[in-house]
C-alpha cells in the first residue's frame, strides 16, 4: 500500500457541489461497519466512488474484475487506471481473473442469442452473474468485507430504513431499488435482476449526484480519471472494434432474404445477427417508404420488415421476472415500464401468467403479460421490460415473445 494516501489529491478542499457534500454526509452517517470493497473499472464514476468513501473515513479496498484483454473500460486500460487510482488514494487494489466466467455467461450467451434471432441484453446479466454477486462473494471470502460499492447512478433504500417508499404491492421487508437522481444517467434499468441478498449489501455513493457533480468532485480531489472520456459502447464491441466484428468472429456467415410481412422478397442479407427489431438504417434495400425490422426468423434466416405503422405492438409477454421492491403480484398491476434502456417509461397493465413447465426449474419463474396504454415500437425479444412506480423499480424480466 502506498505510504501517502491521496497523493496529489486535495482532500481538505471544500466540496465542489452541494450534492458532493451531501454524499459525504450520507457516507459518514451510514449505519454499521464502514468497510467496503469498491468495484473499480478505471473510469471516473468508480474512481470518485472510492475517493468519496475514503474521504468519509471508510476502510476501502479496490477490486477490479479482469474480464478480457484489450482496450476498453473493463480491460487493459481500465486495469491500469484502476490500479493508479488506488495508488493515488492509498488503498489496496485487487484484480480477480473473471475471464472464464465472462466468456461462459456473456460471450457464449450473446452468440447463442444472436444466432437464434434474439437481441440479448448482456449488461443486466453481467451485473447479476459476473459482477455483483461474485464480487460480494470474493470480498467476503478473501477480505472479510460485507459490503461492496460501485459507481452506478442508482439508489438502494435498505429494508431497515424507517421511511420505505410506497409500492403498489407487498414490499414488506424488501430492499428497494430506486432510480438515480440524474435522469440522464440513471442505470437502475441494468440492475433489475439483482437479488435481495446482494441489494442489501450495496452502496451507491453517486446515486444522488448528476454527472456534472461527479466530474467536479473528481477534479476537486485531483483524480487522474477526472476528465477521462466515457466508454460509449458495449465492452465487447469496444474490444473488437464494433458489434458486427465481434459477431463475425464467432458466427459463420448465414445469408438469407429480407422479406415483407407477406413473404415478398425485397433484398438479401449476410446474417440475421446483424439486425435488430426496429432498425431502419442499414437494411440495404430500396422501397417506396421507410421500412423497419419487425421480426427475425432464425429458422428461415429471414429479416422481416414493414412500414413503421405496422411495427408497433400493443402487448408482449415477459418471463424470467425478478421482483425487486415488491413481492410477485397475484392480480393485475398498473405499472410504468421501460422496454429499452433509453426509452421513456410508458403506462401498461401487467397481468400475471401461469408458470410454464419450462420455467419451474428456473431461478426466476415468474412471467406475465404487458398491455400497453399506447402501442409500442421496437418490442424486442431478449431485451428487458423493467417496471417502475415513480422512482421505485418494482421488477423486470426478459421480453420472450410478441403477441
Amino acid at each position: 500500500m502506498p505510504s501517502v494516501p491521496f497523493a496529489g489529491c486535495d482532500l481538505q478542499a471544500p466540496c465542489a457541489t452541494p450534492s458532493g457534500r451531501a454524499a459525504l454526509d450520507r457516507l459518514q452517517a451510514w449505519p454499521g461497519e464502514h468497510r467496503v470493497a469498491v468495484g473499480l473499472s478505471g473510469g471516473v464514476d468508480s474512481s470518485l466512488t472510492a475517493a468519496l468513501l475514503v474521504a468519509a473515513g471508510w476502510q476501502v479496498e479496490g477490486l477490479t474484475l479482469w474480464l478480457m484483454s484489450g482496450k476498453g473500460a473493463c480491460c487493459a486500460e481500465g486495469l491500469v487506471d484502476a490500479a493508479a487510482v488506488c495508488e493515488q488514494l492509498g488503498v489496496p487494489h485487487h484484480v480477480v481473473d473473471s475471464r472464464q466466467q465472462f466468456r461462459e455467461q456473456i460471450v457464449d450467451f450473446l452468440v447463442k442469442g444472436y444466432a437464434e434471432g434474439v437481441t440479448p441484453l448482456p449488461c443486466s446479466r453481467c451485473n447479476r452473474e459476473v459482477k455483483f454477486a461474485p464480487m460480494l462473494h470474493w470480498a467476503r471470502q478473501e477480505r472479510g468485507l460485507e459490503r461492496i460499492a460501485t459507481g452506478h447512478y442508482a439508489r438502494v433504500r435498505h429494508a431497515e430504513a424507517a421511511d420505505p417508499l410506497p409500492v403498489p404491492g407487498d414490499g414488506v421487508g424488501r430492499h428497494q431499488l430506486l432510480r438515480g437522481r440524474d435522469a440522464r444517467k440513471d442505470q437502475s434499468y441494468f440492475l433489475y435482476d439483482l437479488p435481495q441478498d446482494v441489494l442489501g449489501k450495496l452502496v451507491f455513493p453517486l446515486g444522488e449526484l448528476c454527472k456534472d457533480d461527479t466530474r467536479a468532485e473528481a477534479a476537486r480531489l485531483g483524480l487522474r480519471t477526472a476528465s477521462k472520456a466515457e466508454s460509449q459502447d458495449l465492452c465487447l464491441a469496444d474490444h473488437h472494434g464494433s458489434m458486427r466484428a465481434f459477431l463475425d468472429a464467432y458466427l459463420t456467415p448465414r445469408p438469407g432474404d429480407i422479406v415483407l410481412v407477406d413473404g415478398t422478397v425485397i433484398g438479401h442479407h449476410d446474417g440475421i445477427e446483424h439486425f435488430t427489431i426496429g432498425q431502419r438504417k442499414g437494411l440495404g434495400v430500396a422501397w417506396r417508404e421507410p421500412l423497419h425490422v419487425v421480426r427475425l426468423d432464425a429458422q428461415r434466416q429471414q429479416v422481416v420488415v414493414a412500414p413503421r405503422a405496422e411495427a408497433a405492438r400493443s402487448s408482449c409477454t415477459v418471463g424470467a421476472i425478478n421482483w425487486v421492491s415488491m413481492a410477485p403480484p397475484a392480480e393485475p398491476l398498473a405499472v410504468q415500464v421501460q422496454v429499452r434502456y433509453r426509452s421513456e417509461p410508458v403506462s401498461a397493465l401487467f397481468t400475471p401468467l401461469p408458470t410454464q413447465d419450462v420455467d419451474r426449474a428456473a431461478a426466476r419463474p415468474s412471467r406475465g403479460r404487458l398491455d400497453f396504454a399506447v402501442p409500442q415500437f421496437s418490442i424486442t425479444p431478449g431485451q428487458a421490460a423493467v417496471f417502475y412506480a415513480e422512482d421505485v423499480l418494482l421488477g423486470g424480466g426478459l421480453i420472450q415473445i410478441e403477441t
